[in-house]
């Protein structure tokens, strides 16, 4: 039994969301498919045996993924953040995720599901957090001018090259 899941609600492209996904991420693996029963389908008004959920993990965090449809959408006051080990894996999930998607700021994009995902360099957190104001002053005005992260970029800010 898996603990803490994080339960996404999508309008009925669930498993195409979970195959991208994993498709995605090294350690990832769908865990589990459900289907619709005879007896949700009546009452639902749904054709049974089709895919209900897909309980998936990505890096060891648990995620179902439900076909719910379109009661709910997703919003940007969640997302899945990723942080990646260097620019080729930024660009790698960035092209991907932002596919028929839409492209926001400061490494944000929402995937052609709507699902909202920042990516970004592993480091970001450090040169943020660095207990020099005027170096985390200088890559948070780097960082939003851009849409998708630049790792060389952003490092040049921190170190307070032009």
């Amino acid at each position: 039994m898996r603990k803490i899941v994080t339960f996404l609600w999508f309008e009925g492209h669930a498993e195409e969301a979970v195959d991208l996904y994993v498709s995605l991420f090294k350690d990832a693996k769908i865990v589990n498919t459900s289907y619709v029963t005879e007896s949700v389908a009546k009452a639902a008004g749904i054709k049974a045996g089709t895919v209900s959920t897909i309980d998936f993990e990505l890096n060891g965090q648990n995620f179902t993924a439900l076909n719910g449809g379109p009661m709910y959408k997703f919003s940007e006051a969640i997302s899945i953040a990723v942080n990646c080990k260097d620019q080729e894996e930024i660009d790698k999930l960035w092209e991907a995720l932002s596919k028929g998607g839409e492209i926001m700021s400061c490494g944000w994009l929402k995937d052609k599901y709507g699902l909202t995902w920042q990516i970004m360099p592993e480091s970001l957190d450090i040169m943020m957090r660095d207990p020099d104001p005027a170096k985390a002053d200088r890559v948070s005005e780097a960082m939003l001018g851009m849409e998708k992260l630049n790792l060389r970029e952003l490092e040049k800010a921190y170190k307070g090259e032009q």
